[in-house]
C-alpha cells in the first residue's frame, strides 16, 4: 500500500479536485477530476497531475483552468467581495478565528496534504500548520487596531477635520509556490480577507490539493462563497490572465518570473508584493557556542531539503572556529536520518521534482569541476526515493562556481574561513539578494549591532529564521534582487487596502477671501505659516 493511499485516498482527492472553481467546460470539473488509477484517462490539455515526490507515483488530477477560467473567478470574487467588505469587521475576523482552530483541529490531514505533494517530512510541515494559525489569530486580533479610521492634522488647525480611511482594493490575486503549499498559500490571503477583499488563488501546478482543502475550511469556517477561490492550472496561462484582472497581485517565486510579475502589474497600474530568491548567509563568531551554531546550521540549511526562501546557502565561519565548526557541522549533517515516511523521526525528505534533483546536481557537478570538496553527502538516494538528496555540505567554493551566487534551492551549503567580524559581514553582503541572514555569538549586543550592518530583511541573531519568521508583528521580507514590499505586521494586511483622506472644512476656506487684497492674504497666511513651524518645533 502507497504512503498516499494509506493516508490520504483517493475519494479525497477526488472530492477536492471538484472543488476548482469555476471550471465548468464540457468534460473538465468534478466529473473530469480524478483520483489516482482513472487520472491517465484525464485529458492533459484540460488537467493537472500531482505526482507524490516521495514514490514518483501519480497520486491524482485536477481541472486545469485557462484564462476564461480566470476571468470568470475574478468576475465572481468581484460580486462576492462587495457583500463581504460590507459584514462589520468583527464578524470577518470571527471566520479567521474559526479557521485558526479548525487548521489546528485537522493539523494531521493537512500534513499528509502537503508532506504527500511536497515531499517534505513531517516536522517541517508542522511549521506550515504553527505559521497559518498565527496569523490567522495575528490579523484575527489586530485588524481593528490596523484598519480603524485614524484623526489626522488637518490644514487649519480647529479648523479643517480631517480623517484617513482605510478601503480594500477589491480582488486580490495570490500566486503561491510550490515549496510551502498550505503557508503561502493561505497565509498571505488572511489579511487580505480580513480587509474586506475577495482573493483569488493560483497555486503551484505540482501542490493543488492543498490549497483545495485551505478553500473547503475557509468555508467550513464562514467565509461566504466565492470570496476565496482555487485557480489551478499552468503558469504561463493563468498566471498573466490573473495578473490583468485583479486589483493587487501577491507573488512568491523566483526572481526571474518576479521580475515578469512586477512588469505586467506596473502596465495594469496595480500594486504587487514579491517575496524572491535569496543567497542568505549566516555568520559564526569565534565566540558562538558551537553547539548551538550546529544546529541552527542544519536547521537553517537543510529544513524542507533546503527548500526554503530563507535557508542558508552561505556559511561564513570565524577562523578561531572553523576547524571545530566544521568538523561538528559535517558530522551532524551525515547523521541526518532522511526517508519518505509521513512521520516526525525523519529529518530530511525529498526534493520536490526531477527538475530540482537536475539543478542540484548540476550546481554541484559545476563546483566540484572546478576545485571545490565536498565534505559531507553529495550523493542522490534513488534508494530512499527517485528525488532525494543528501544534505551536502561544500568547502572552497569560488566566485566562478554557479552555485556560489546563484540560489541552488536544495540542500547544498557552502562553509567559508573569515578573518574577522568586518570580513564576514563584508562577504554576506557580496550578493545581488537581501533576503535572510543570521549572526551566531555568545554576545548579544555585538550580534544585534552586526545584524543592522547586514543587507537583508530579516536577520536572526542566535537563529536560523523562526523568530524573525513567527514575529509576525513585524514585516518581513526582501532588499536588493529577493523582493518588493513586505508580509506580516501593520504592513502585511494595509498593502492590500486603499488610504482614503476626508477633510471638512469648518471655517473660512483654504482661499483669499472675498473683498481682502491678495497681498494681504498673502502676508496673514505669511505670518501664520511661521506660527504653525514653532508650535511643530515644540511638539
Amino acid at each position: 500500500m502507497t504512503l498516499w493511499t494509506d493516508r490520504v485516498g483517493p475519494r479525497t482527492l477526488d472530492r477536492l479536485a471538484g472543488e476548482v472553481a469555476p471550471v465548468d467546460a464540457p468534460g473538465v470539473g468534478a466529473a473530469a477530476a480524478t483520483g489516482a488509477g482513472t487520472s491517465k484517462a484525464t485529458d492533459e490539455r484540460t488537467s493537472l497531475t500531482v505526482e507524490a515526490p516521495f514514490t514518483g507515483e501519480e497520486i491524482g488530477a485536477v481541472p486545469a483552468c485557462d484564462p476564461a477560467d480566470v476571468e470568470d473567478a475574478v468576475r465572481r470574487a468581484r460580486d462576492a467581495q462587495h457583500e463581504w467588505a460590507s459584514l462589520p469587521l468583527d464578524r470577518r475576523t470571527d471566520v479567521l478565528s474559526r479557521f485558526h482552530d479548525l487548521v489546528l483541529d485537522e493539523r494531521e490531514e493537512l500534513l499528509d496534504l502537503v508532506a504527500i505533494e511536497s515531499g517534505k517530512v513531517r516536522r517541517d510541515a508542522f511549521e506550515e500548520i504553527l505559521d497559518v494559525a498565527t496569523n490567522a489569530r495575528y490579523y484575527g486580533s489586530r485588524a481593528k487596531e490596523f484598519l480603524a479610521s485614524r484623526r489626522r492634522d488637518g490644514a487649519m488647525p480647529l479648523l479643517t477635520h480631517t480623517v484617513e480611511h482605510r478601503r480594500p482594493v477589491g480582488v486580490v490575486g495570490v500566486i503561491a509556490p510550490w515549496n510551502y503549499p498550505l503557508t503561502l498559500a493561505v497565509s498571505d490571503a488572511i489579511p487580505a480577507l480580513v480587509a474586506g477583499n475577495a482573493v483569488v488563488l493560483k497555486p503551484a501546478e505540482e501542490t493543488p490539493f492543498t490549497a483545495l482543502r485551505v478553500a473547503e475550511l475557509l468555508r467550513e469556517a464562514g467565509l461566504p462563497d466565492d470570496v476565496f477561490q482555487v485557480v489551478p492550472g499552468r503558469g504561463s496561462e493563468v498566471g498573466p490572465a490573473l495578473i490583468d484582472r485583479v486589483d493587487h497581485v501577491s507573488f512568491t517565486g523566483s526572481t526571474e518570473t518576479g521580475r515578469s510579475v512586477a512588469r505586467r502589474a506596473g502596465e495594469n497600474l496595480v500594486d504587487c508584493s514579491l517575496e524572491l530568491g535569496g543567497k542568505n548567509p549566516m555568520v559564526v563568531l569565534a565566540d558562538a557556542d558551537l553547539d548551538d551554531a550546529v544546529e541552527g546550521a542544519v536547521h537553517g540549511a537543510f529544513t524542507n531539503a533546503g527548500q526554503l526562501c530563507i535557508s542558508f546557502e552561505r556559511l561564513y565561519v570565524e577562523d578561531g572556529i572553523y576547524d571545530a565548526f566544521l568538523d561538528r557541522f559535517a558530522e551532524r549533517t551525515r547523521s541526518l536520518r532522511l526517508d519518505a515516511a509521513l512521520d516526525y523521526d525523519v529529518e530530511v525528505g525529498s526534493l520536490a521534482s526531477a527538475d530540482q534533483l537536475e539543478k542540484v546536481q548540476a550546481h554541484l557537478a559545476d563546483a566540484v569541476e572546478k576545485g571545490a570538496t565536498v565534505v559531507a553527502g553529495g550523493e542522490a538516494r534513488p534508494d530512499v526515493g527517485p528525488y532525494f538528496f543528501e544534505p551536502t555540505i561544500l568547502t572552497g567554493v569560488a566566485p566562478e562556481m554557479d552555485l556560489a551566487s546563484e540560489e541552488t534551492f536544495g540542500p547544498v551549503v557552502a562553509v567559508h574561513r573569515v578573518a574577522d567580524a568586518e570580513e564576514a559581514v563584508e562577504r554576506a553582503n557580496d550578493s545581488d539578494y537581501g533576503l535572510n541572514a543570521s549572526v551566531w555569538t555568545g554576545d548579544g549586543e555585538r550580534g544585534r549591532e552586526l545584524a543592522t550592518r547586514i543587507d537583508c530583511g530579516t536577520v536572526g541573531v542566535n537563529d536560523p529564521y523562526p523568530a524573525t519568521w513567527a514575529s509576525v508583528d513585524a514585516p518581513m521580507g526582501g532588499m536588493g534582487d529577493s523582493g518588493l514590499g513586505r508580509r506580516h505586521g501593520r504592513q502585511g494586511l494595509l498593502k492590500y487596502t486603499e488610504s482614503q483622506t476626508v477633510a471638512e472644512q469648518r471655517g473660512p476656506p483654504i482661499a483669499v477671501p472675498r473683498g481682502v487684497p491678495g497681498k494681504w492674504y498673502a502676508r496673514a497666511m505669511t505670518a501664520m505659516m511661521r506660527v504653525f513651524k514653532r508650535v511643530a518645533e515644540v511638539r
